[in-house]
């Protein structure tokens, strides 16, 4: 096979793949003797050369058919136009129509060429190696074709010979471009000789190879595909892009400089016909330099500025480096009083190949060649400049990055700030792209709009493109910009800034910020007229291209139009068949998605700045958990037959018109099919029915008020269908459902309107869509997310459920669903299976139903430290849920308990569960993982006191619904006062007795001490008042005044009366009174002591010491600080205080709170 190899003409650089080389090489031998066996032989390289690129790029084929595979290279970007297109040739041999054996040896020449051109693409992609390398075209033996194939070929083949001549022209060294001509058209002659010399070996060895290539063929075949990683994979489709370009020749790279550098607003001229003067840029060709020759030399402003470096395509642009280097330094002495800085190199310099362009900037801090789409335009240049000179001590843009100022964290979330700075740390290292993982509704876009206002503030960012998702979504974005209030002086964004989006009128000088999708851009780049930036445009917001998208040079909008572009939502179709338009601009890209899959992450270089999974957003607080509720029915699961001769209604997709047929077969269709080619309206009765039937004792049990849903469907004709039922089943009207699709405008609806209705409006409960408001709607109040539609993407799956994560406050929450208190968790109906499918990335925090564990089972568990990795993450989303509907008194008292917030414990079990710690975990042994999640659960496990009051507060916020048992009337009778509060004194008196070593409070009186804190009265008082007790200081004094242990006092009875019922109770009081009696009391009796101690005190003290025995009626003790508050600050305070006692304020106030208080 490598004799084959070498002895061939057009295959042999493909050496190191065997089956390619006998296929090409094969077709290449037989062109003239079996015409109809090359082709097919063609067809073979074709197949192979398929498969092997879907193994290198992990494409996902239908199937192994040749046509599946290339669709689906198509699909993923690997191949552009041409390529596809050369690729559809030989897969159609066979199908050409060929009339006669000339037409049949063309047709075969023709596939030849095809198979060489994708060879030589392939083997590009594979080494990198640009070098032109020409089609050496087998010219017909004399002796064994007929004359008139022979005499029908030679233009052909004279096209072909002269083609080959090109590439092998080279025009440095020699003295004229026609005797460079001449020496190219002897080589390429000289090559078509050698493959006529070698033409009859070649034959015999691929005759003598054909056992063995069969042989060959079938391990290729079965052999075991090697998983490719997602960096791999971008950079071989990215070589492949680069590859699939043909190399220009010497002069056709010169001439193709010339016009690029034209069309970027430069005018060229020749050293002897120089004119500074003509523009404000000048390219002068052939500039002699004091360290050699420059191609181009560059003026702007009359000031040089910068050299361009052409070389011949394949040239690798980092090996050129020293030489462009050399040419910026290399000013002769008269050209540098020319120069822009006399006394330093030349600022810009380029290395262009006619295909490929790359840049440095001597000005940035760390100057690094770049590739660029284009040649800068001069007027960019000359900001630069400009820039340069008003801030010399941070030139550039990149200089800029690396001097930002600290962050405001004020009112960013953590996940927030670790995103800012490190997408800030990324670009100021120079890193081109940066990733963002940050769960749905955590405040992606909030962190986009405050990263821009940093960057264009701080860093002088001339313009930051936002890409949004879908057009819809740029109105909400522009009010995320409109709503920013700036950190430094509370101005609002927009204020400052100009923000717009993308038009058909196209970018105002003066925007600081544009935003748009993707698809605008390209019809803006391309000059295609862009609908109205409010008309929601199905065709603008699909990523169906039936090929990759190709830009040219734009130059209204130039590749240095934006410093920094922001993809939000960053699906990976958009690095496939949309990346051209993103590579087209010179700008750092930031993509900002939920959920990363490995081709984002390697179209991102890997590089993620930050990362905040939904787990940990809904251990923060920042989303809700989910459920999942599965229906199934029949006829989804399994599909239905309608039996021959019934009459069925057939409806017209596009006209909705209906007509009615009698079916002459019967027809069966697939669960796959309902909603798509068949509207099954029993099987979407059953499954709403049994969502409205189930909705308030399983799906939200106690509920009354259908919760916010979204349900999603295939296609807008589904939607109309579904409303319609859903109005039915519920016996409501229009009010109560409604369609919002990309229709809705055509069907007189507004699509915004309707969003905001469904946001706000207590009427409007289910919304029917399609995929208009599947990723970045915010609907905070919703808590259903329906799906009667399967979907194919786990990342699109993702988004769609996301739009139920987003929390939402109480109030507003209570405004549009009047029957909850809080949004506490989402639902995913779930009636296709979406849940179920191999794309599943939705695992609900929660593995276990309340009924298969329960909290109290559960914070056993973590005692015992026996909690599995399932039953950690249960118990997380338990207490995530949980802290969602606690007080906020109840939040600081388990804080207090635990010595962090409850979220802190919920974030530490969802990251000892996260599968970049428990996987290793698992790889260790099972003591590795109980170690983890041991040191998860210690919060926990180490307080018990801890989870009693967790389980303590989650009975008093639970409802239990009873649906099992009938009741029976025993009696009906009132129940006396006094029988009622003899059961509360009892129950008083043994709670006491129970907590006497749990609570602070009772601590101190057990324990003998004399005084107790007001803090911890309020502590106690706060827990006898939740259930079971529900107790107040008011309702247990009454208990004892109708037993007749105490008298009616004037008055409320308030939190520190506890001493004295705590008091009572203990046998420490004889007599049970209220707590101000008791100080004033022993006030006067302190004061009876004074006197006859021979203590007096004068008006003014005696003011402050019955103003300090009231503030301990009330508060049970006073501190020095109480004395700078009211009715103190009358007098002076603390320092009047002092100045009326002199030396005796001090020891006073301690003998007072020794004295008065318990």
């Amino acid at each position: 096979m490598r004799r084959l190899a070498e002895g061939s003409a057009n295959f042999g650089f493909l050496k190191d793949h065997p089956l390619l080389v006998f296929y090409g090489a094969g077709a290449e031998s037989l062109i003239y003797v079996d015409a109809q066996a090359a082709m097919f032989k063609t067809r073979s390289f074709g197949e192979v050369l398929a498969r092997d690129l879907v193994r290198r790029t992990n494409a996902r084929p239908v199937s192994g058919k040749f046509v599946h595979q290339v669709q689906a290279l198509n699909a993923d970007g690997t191949l552009v136009p041409h390529i596809y297109a050369a690729f559809e040739r030989l897969r159609n041999v066979g199908n050409q129509a060929v009339h006669d054996h000339l037409d049949e040896v063309r047709t075969a020449l023709e596939l030849l060429r095809t198979s060489f051109e994708l060879g030589l693409w392939f083997h590009r992609a594979l080494t990198g190696d640009r070098s032109p390398v020409g089609f050496v075209p087998p010219t017909p033996p004399p002796q064994q074709v007929p004359a008139a194939v022979v005499d029908g070929l030679q233009a052909e083949i004279l096209r072909y010979k002269q083609e080959l001549a090109d590439t092998k022209l080279l025009l440095e060294g020699k003295a004229s471009l026609a005797q460079a001509q001449a020496e190219a058209a002897v080589a390429a002659e000289r090559a078509v000789r050698d493959a006529e010399a070698r033409r009859d070996e070649a034959a015999a060895l691929v005759t003598s190879l054909e056992p063995a290539v069969q042989a060959a063929q079938r391990e290729f075949e079965s052999a075991k595909v090697a998983k490719v990683s997602a960096a791999k994979r971008e950079d071989f489709i990215a070589r492949a892009r680069r590859a699939s370009h043909e190399p220009l020749n010497e002069m056709q790279t010169r001439l193709e400089i010339d016009r690029q550098l034209a069309a970027t607003g430069w005018v060229v001229q020749d050293e002897s016909q120089i004119n500074p003067y003509a523009s404000t840029g000048v390219a002068v060709r052939e500039v002699t330099l004091a360290t050699g020759r420059a191609d181009y030399l560059l003026y702007v402003n009359q000031r040089l500025v910068g050299v361009i470096e052409a070389k011949r395509e394949g040239t690798a642009p980092r090996g050129v480096e020293a030489q462009l280097d050399r040419y910026l330094k290399g000013l002769t002495a008269e050209q540098k009083l020319a120069a822009w800085r006399r006394d330093a190199p030349l600022p810009f310099g380029y290395v262009a190949t006619g295909t490929e362009t790359a840049f440095v900037n001597r000005l940035d801090p760390f100057p690094r060649t770049r590739e660029v789409f284009a040649f800068h335009r001069p007027e960019t240049l000359a900001r630069w400049m400009r820039e340069a000179d008003d801030e010399p001590e941070a030139p550039t843009l990149r200089a800029r990055l690396r001097r930002m100022p600290e962050l405001d964290r004020l009112g960013l979330r953590p996940a927030q700030i670790d995103a800012i700075e490190g997408l800030e740390r990324s670009l100021g290292e120079d890193r081109p792209r940066s990733l963002i993982q940050m769960a749905t509704g955590a405040g992606k876009t909030f962190t986009a709009v405050t990263a821009s206002y940093r960057l264009i503030k701080h860093a002088r960012a001339d313009r930051i493109l936002f890409l949004v998702d879908r057009n819809n979504l740029g109105k909400q974005t522009l009010r995320e910009y409109a709503a920013y209030q700036t950190p430094d002086d509370g101005r609002k964004f927009i204020d400052l800034y100009n923000v717009d989006r993308l038009s058909g009128a196209g970018m105002l000088d003066s925007s600081a910020v544009v935003i748009s999708t993707i698809q605008r851009l390209y019809g803006a780049l391309r000059g295609a007229e862009i609908p109205d930036v409010d008309l929601d445009d199905r065709e603008y917001d699909s990523y169906d291209l039936d090929a990759p998208a190709e830009v040219g040079y734009n130059p209204q909008i130039a590749p240095e139009t934006f410093d920094l572009i922001v993809v939000d939502e960053c699906h990976r179709s958009i690095y496939g068949k949309w990346r051209a338009v993103i590579e087209y601009f010179d700008a750092f890209v930031v993509g900002l998605t939920a959920t990363p899959v490995k081709q984002t992450l390697g179209f991102f270089q890997q590089n993620l700045v930050s990362e905040y999974t939904y787990e940990q957003a809904v251990a923060d607080g920042v989303n809700v958990n989910f459920d999942v509720y599965r229906i199934k029915t029949q006829i989804t699961e399994a599909g239905e037959k309608i039996e021959a001769g019934t009459v069925v209604p057939l409806r017209d997709r596009r006209t909705r018109a209906e007509r009615y047929e009698e079916l002459e077969d019967d027809f069966t269709y697939a669960g796959s099919q309902v909603g798509r080619s068949v509207i099954s309206k029993g099987q979407l009765k059953l499954v709403l029915e049994t969502f409205r039937d189930r909705l308030f004792t399983e799906i939200f049990p106690g509920r009354s008020t259908v919760p916010k849903t979204l349900i999603f469907a295939r296609d807008d004709n589904h939607a109309e269908e579904i409303v319609t039922m859903v109005r039915l089943v519920f016996g409501l009207g229009n009010d109560f459902a409604t369609k919002i699709t990309y229709a809705s405008r055509r069907d007189g609806g507004n699509p915004d309107r309707l969003i905001q209705a469904f946001r706000n409006s207590p009427e409007l409960r289910i919304a029917v869509t399609v995929d208009m408001i599947a990723t970045g709607t915010d609907i905070r109040p919703l808590e259903c997310v329906f799906f009667l539609r399967p979907v194919r993407s786990a990342t699109y799956f993702e988004q769609m459920k996301g739009r139920g994560a987003r929390t939402i406050d109480p109030a507003d929450f209570q405004a549009v669903t009047p029957d909850a208190e809080v949004k506490e968790r989402f639902v995913i109906i779930d009636a296709v299976g979406v849940t179920e499918a191999d794309l599943d990335e939705a695992v609900p925090l929660q593995r276990h139903s309340e009924r298969q564990i329960s909290l109290r089972d559960l914070l056993k568990k973590a005692g015992t430290l026996t909690a599995g990795p399932d039953e950690v993450a249960t118990l997380a989303a338990r207490l995530s849920r949980l802290n969602q509907q606690l007080t906020d008194a109840e939040r600081h008292e388990l804080a207090d308990l635990a010595e962090q917030p409850l979220t802190g414990i919920v974030r530490g079990l969802v990251d000892a569960i996260a599968p970049e710690q428990l996987n290793p975990a698992k790889q260790a042994g099972p003591e590795a993982v109980r170690d983890l999640l041991a040191g998860a659960l210690r919060p926990l496990a180490a307080n018990p006191a801890l989870r009693e009051r967790i389980l303590e507060i989650r009975r008093a916020h639970d409802i239990t619904i009873d649906e099992v048992n009938a009741d029976t009337l025993i009696s009906a009778a009132g129940v006396p006062a006094e029988e009622r509060a003899q059961v509360t004194v009892k129950s008083w008196h043994d709670y006491l007795e129970q907590h006497r070593d749990e609570i602070t409070a009772l601590q101190v009186f057990f324990d003998g001490r004399s005084r107790v804190g007001y803090d911890q009265l309020k502590e106690l008082a706060a827990r006898i008042e939740r259930p079971p007790q529900a107790w107040t200081p008011e309702s247990l004094w009454k208990a004892y005044v109708l037993l007749g242990r105490t008298a009616e006092a004037p008055g409320s009875r308030g939190v520190t009366d506890l001493v004295t019922l705590i008091r009572y109770e203990l046998g420490l009081d004889q007599e049970l009174r209220p707590y101000r009696s008791l100080i004033e009391e022993r006030f006067r009796g302190w004061l009876l002591r004074q006197e006859q101690a021979g203590a007096t005190f004068t008006a003014d003290q005696t003011w402050w010491l019955e103003r300090i025995k009231d503030v301990i009626a009330v508060s049970v003790e006073i501190t020095a600080d109480d004395l700078d508050g009211a009715p103190f600050t009358e007098r002076g305070g603390l320092d009047g205080y002092a100045h009326v006692f002199g030396n005796r304020a001090e020891p006073l106030l301690d003998e007072l709170n020794q004295e008065l208080s318990a």
